[in-house]
């Protein structure tokens, strides 16, 4: 299991094992506390979370915003529920 989560220094979306507790950012190098970090979604494999990390930045620089709000992280999640479901 990985978890969506969010350096506090530049707001580049990651991810990390769900065990990690510590995660050096690629981009600013600052050593992400991942129990501190907002997490958006867990999800099963890096794979999907390597896709849901670049989906956000991008859906966000489309947007021109700096976060996305309860809302849409509720609805990120569900919609990830509902993926598995129907993988399955």
């Amino acid at each position: 299991m990985f978890l969506v989560i969010r350096c506090p220094g530049c707001r580049t979306f990651t991810y990390v094992d769900r065990f990690q507790q510590w995660k050096l950012c690629a981009v600013c190098g600052e050593a992400i506390n991942v129990r501190r970090a907002p997490a958006y979604v867990e999800v099963d494999d890096y794979h999907t979370a390597e896709s849901i990390v670049s989906q956000l930045e991008k859906y966000l620089h489309q947007a021109r915003r700096d976060d996305l709000t309860p809302e849409e992280i509720a609805t990120l999640r569900e919609q990830y529920t509902q993926w598995v479901r129907n993988r399955v």
